[in-house]
């Protein structure tokens, strides 16, 4: 249990994204899951806790720079260590 205490606290706010403002590298060295609903998401890119929602790519849509839009999902959003 030891180990567990020197993981970083997950913040509110957390994006996948490398150039988001709310990226955090130290976290992603270690494996993260989210729960919205009680269910266990795999394909969150960003998620708020506080606010309750989670933020996942679109299957086929693209914006004008490659890169998948993103929908949003509401609910209770709960983020944990794996």
């Amino acid at each position: 249990m030891s180990d567990s205490q020197s993981l970083p606290a997950l913040p509110d706010r957390l994006s996948g994204n490398p150039r988001s403002k709310f990226h955090v590298e130290e976290i992603f060295e270690h494996s993260i899951g989210i729960r919205l609903n009680g269910k266990e998401r795999n394909d969150v890119e960003e998620y708020c806790i506080s606010e309750g929602w989670v933020k996942i790519p679109s299957p086929k849509a693209l914006d004008r720079r490659g890169q998948p839009l993103l929908m949003t999902l509401k609910g209770e959003v709960e983020a944990f260590y794996k």
